[in-house]
């Protein structure tokens, strides 16, 4: 049983970046996103393995680059179906939503 999700990083390299997840046994989940010009961010792709499934790790990932973009005046892109159902799920974040 799980008892503690860790917590979620941020790693950037030039325009290209994603938020991780690294658990113990050292499984990765990840979301990776684009950036397009000062205030887009394009999210791709999110990957959750199965040592992270049903434990609201994906949802966690795109909350985070949701906050994030909040924070730093950006819209967000949700080309990853995943990314694009929690923005269908949440109209909340409709003001960053590109």
């Amino acid at each position: 049983m799980q008892d503690e999700v860790p917590e979620i990083r941020l790693e950037e390299h030039g325009s290209k970046g994603r938020y991780v997840i690294v658990g113990p046994n050292g499984a990765e989940a990840e979301m990776t996103f684009t950036r397009a010009g000062e205030h887009q961010l394009i999210i791709h792709h999110t990957g959750v393995p199965d040592a992270f499934r049903g434990q609201g790790v994906g949802a966690r990932l795109v909350t985070r680059a949701v906050e994030d973009a909040r924070a730093g005046g950006r819209k967000i892109v949700p080309l990853c179906p995943f990314a694009a159902a929690q923005f269908r799920r949440h109209p909340e974040w409709g003001d960053v939503l590109a």
